[in-house]
């Protein structure tokens, strides 16, 4: 059975709830603030750990309470963190989020993940049946320096471009399964897409963007489901409905146990379909790394249809 690594943010996320999102220049009253931890490398590390992977973070944090708390907080986890450096450089990440009517926005200041580097990544002692986990909370060239030293040694990449930005070809090259929602997907192939466009609009903008045959691109689609384009193959993997109380973190949950499962060795097909029920799971729980669930959980999901 594979590993699964994670090389990515590390966050403490300020979660303020309020009954509406302010407009611009508005001032609402709120009703709570909480502290979660969180960080889309943290995250997707605490739901592949959750799920009983073997996992391992790469990733920076600051000298100060807000690391202390994650660097516990994840241990807790059973997440191996000895790639996990200190800087007195920078703040430890921070996300500033507001939760209404089960929808969110969210401001993330980087702090120290923006000084992970090349040099942090290449030491991670990657196999064949590992499954080497990404997203763009971190500098690109230390993705790309992830990614090549994991080709090389037959793992599984794979990327969530989120927050959305450009791409370069040679770092999409680089890899097997790139898992993103529908707004990410149009971002990175310059199309328009929205929440009503066809199954075969998506895939075809997804075809547009696989720059290898065998590449797999897998599309979150919410509450509709996920759609993949495996190769030549199409997958599709019908939505659960839920009640959502709070959507951070749902698409982190999604690409963790997607990993967990891949290194397992389950095929494609099956794992979409794990992670489907995994995040169907986190969004009727507060916050992001708190509300991942844990194996038992997704399996009594998943046999109850």
């Amino acid at each position: 059975m594979g590993r699964v690594f994670v090389a990515g943010s590390i966050n403490m996320d300020v979660v303020a709830t309020a009954d509406r999102h302010p407009r611009v220049g508005e001032t609402v009253a709120g009703k709570q603030v909480l502290y979660f931890p969180g960080g889309k490398g943290a995250n997707q590390a605490v739901a592949a750990a959750r799920l009983g992977a073997a996992t391992t973070l790469i990733g920076r944090l600051g000298k100060d309470s807000f690391g202390a708390e994650l660097r516990t907080f994840l241990g807790d986890q059973g997440i191996e963190l000895s790639y996990v450096q200190e800087t007195t450089d920078a703040h430890t990440g921070t996300a500033i989020i507001t939760v209404a009517d089960a929808d969110n926005t969210i401001v993330v200041i980087p702090g120290s993940n923006a000084l992970l580097s090349a040099d942090d990544v290449g030491v991670v002692p990657l196999v064949k049946g590992d499954v080497a986990v990404s997203q763009f909370e971190i500098p690109l060239p230390a993705i790309a320096a992830f990614f090549q030293r994991a080709r090389a040694a037959s793992a599984t990449t794979l990327l969530n471009p989120a927050p959305a930005q450009s791409i370069s070809g040679e770092l999409l090259a680089l890899v097997d399964i790139l898992v993103l929602n529908e707004t990410e997907l149009g971002f990175l192939a310059n199309v328009e897409l929205s929440e009503s466009d066809e199954t075969a609009r998506i895939i075809d903008v997804a075809r547009q963007l696989q720059a290898r045959e065998d590449q797999a691109i897998c599309v979150t689609l919410g509450r509709r489901g996920v759609l993949a384009l495996a190769g030549r193959e199409q997958i599709v993997v019908q939505g659960r409905a839920v009640k959502a109380v709070d959507t951070t973190g749902a698409g982190d949950c999604f690409v963790g146990a997607l990993a967990a499962q891949l290194a397992e060795g389950a095929a494609l097909r099956a794992a979409l379909a794990f992670a489907n029920a995994a995040a169907s799971i986190s969004v009727q729980r507060m916050g992001a790394g708190p509300s991942m669930p844990t194996a038992a959980e997704v399996a009594a999901v998943l046999k109850n249809g």
